[in-house]
């Protein structure tokens, strides 16, 4: 499993909001600035799909991150099953005004590791950043 990890100078609440809401989600996910997400849905149950389309704003590359939840514990954690079936977590733990961001997830084969891993901390630094400056 890779993990990442983000302190957020926020409240549970927001977070969430920020991480679960298609209008938020297409504003942070992205692992660089020459990156955006150009399409989000988001149905937040057990058994709902998710997918957000991801491009290269240049044109030149894009992939769909989609799955399906398999557990949704409002406030607190997210698990869900990726198309390709590696698993995955976020979890939100809130502690003096701050919230501690920790996504787990399988890792794909094509790709290092340590390159997933970036990209993924890299997403989560635009979360925090999006979320303590809106």
């Amino acid at each position: 499993m890779i993990t990442v990890q983000s302190t957020i100078n926020t409240t549970v609440n927001k977070a969430w909001e920020f991480w679960t809401k298609p209008k938020h989600i297409t504003k942070w996910s992205f692992g660089s600035p020459d990156w955006h997400t150009t399409y989000v849905e988001n149905d937040l149950r057990v058994g709902g799909k998710f997918k957000y389309t991801m491009a290269a704003k240049d044109g030149t590359a894009t992939f769909d991150f989609e799955g399906v939840y398999t557990r949704v514990e409002t406030f607190s954690e997210i698990e869900y099953q990726l198309s390709d079936n590696r698993i995955g977590s976020v979890h939100f733990e809130e502690n003096d005004e701050k919230v501690i961001l920790t996504e787990k997830f399988q890792p794909e084969t094509e790709n290092p590791e340590n390159m997933q891993k970036q990209w993924c901390q890299a997403v989560i630094d635009c979360f925090k950043n999006y979320v303590e400056n809106n």
